[in-house]
């Protein structure tokens, strides 16, 4: 029985569970693969951040047994203290050079990454403008600096310039900030217009890049590189969890703004540095991405097959211009429903609605694979069709 004192959450969770929208963690008993089993079912994975198939790939897997064999499981210390190794510093360099920036820093996570250093770099006196539909990360960091903060309607340029020309004859720090990729509905950002903006009214520009790295730009730079923007947008925060294939995030900016994270950013300055074996086969990632751009290749051709698959079954895909694709639903309990029921055919694709996305924008989320095969995608549309008619969603 829970303590009297926690009853609360107890009643909230039958609030769940009577609305429909109570959901169990799916346990993956495999590789994080295409066709993998969850809850002992083989099922085609439609909901796996792995973009290009690297958290499998032998390379990554030969760096970081090596490493974990030279430096053992864990580096004992945070980052400040007794905990940064050199491998941590070759990674570092890695993604600099890669991005084409003067230094980057490694965090936990993409989550610490961006709630970190927004946190760190403004104060209550400052002022954010963020897109509406910035990644929860954004939207912590900016309550954590106590910044003021004004959101603009999502992508609408005219609307984040309206708020600049009223905070024009104001002596404050301006940052403005928006996601690449959203990951929620799988649209890009205006970066180009918003760079200019934050010229014209000489805002900081951050751009959250996690999933547009591996996936945009040159070898999967990302939003920057994919916009020829190097250079003109100041702090670009990116995921090693992703596409990357392993765990973490970083910040890219000068050198002077890495240092100063280095001293202010409390994720930084809390948190045990990453294990010697992750941080070697993020490097070892890196490479693949410089020396395998077929992998990319194979993501979007898997991926325009998908979708063309989805609006030609009658789908609504959203505003989705990347292996992001949500299939709308709009009814939160429907949107869940169609997700067990596509697990049980054969397809996990998450059911997603609020507060992930806004009431009444419910959806499944699918993510295609530079890995999927052409059958497994063949199949997973047919069983789309079969349970999306059942329900009348189509």
């Amino acid at each position: 029985m829970p303590r009297v004192q926690l009853q609360y959450l107890s009643d909230e969770l039958q609030k769940l569970r009577e609305q429909k929208l109570y959901q169990k963690l799916r346990i993956l008993e495999t590789e994080q693969l295409p066709l993998a089993r969850f809850d002992g079912r083989e099922v085609i994975n439609l909901s796996s951040n792995n973009y290009l198939g690297l958290t499998t790939h032998p390379r990554l897997k030969q760096r970081a047994l090596e490493a974990l064999e030279k430096y053992g499981v864990g580096s004992g210390a945070v980052r400040t203290i007794a905990g940064t190794m050199s491998v941590h510093m070759a990674l570092e360099e890695k993604i600099a050079r890669f991005k084409g920036v003067e230094a980057s820093v490694v965090f936990q996570s993409g989550f610490t990454a961006n709630a970190g250093t927004v946190q760190a770099i403004l104060g209550r006196e400052d002022v954010i403008i963020s897109d509406e539909l910035n990644h929860a990360s954004i939207i912590d960091g900016c309550r954590l600096s106590r910044a003021e903060i004004k959101v603009f309607p999502h992508k609408d340029v005219e609307a984040c310039e309206r708020i600049l020309k009223e905070l024009a004859g104001r002596a404050c720090r301006k940052l403005l900030i928006t996601d690449g990729v959203f990951s929620m509905d799988g649209d890009i950002a205006p970066l180009p217009q918003l760079v200019e903006l934050a010229e014209k009214y000489g805002c900081i520009m951050m751009i959250d890049d996690a999933h547009a790295s591996g996936v945009l730009g040159r070898n999967g730079r990302g939003t920057v590189d994919h916009y020829n923007l190097h250079g003109r947008v100041d702090i670009q925060v990116g995921t090693l969890s992703k596409a990357i294939g392993v765990l973490g995030g970083y910040v890219c900016s000068t050198r002077d703004c890495i240092e100063f994270l280095y001293h202010r950013a409390r994720p930084f300055l809390f948190s045990t540095s990453h294990p010697p074996s992750v941080a070697a086969a993020c490097l070892a990632a890196f490479e693949v991405l410089e020396e395998e751009p077929s992998l990319i290749e194979s993501l979007w051709e898997n991926t325009r097959f998908f979708k063309e698959g989805l609006k030609r079954l009658g789908f609504n895909t959203g505003m989705s211009e990347t292996p992001i694709t949500p299939v709308m639903v709009g009814d939160a309990a429907l949107a869940h429903k169609f997700s067990r029921e596509l697990f049980e055919a054969g397809v996990f694709a998450q059911g997603i609605g609020f507060p992930t996305v806004p009431h009444g924008k419910a959806r499944i989320r699918t993510i295609v694979t530079a890995t999927h095969t052409r059958e497994q995608l063949t199949r997973a549309l047919e069983i789309l069709e079969v349970v999306a008619k059942k329900l009348k969603i189509i």
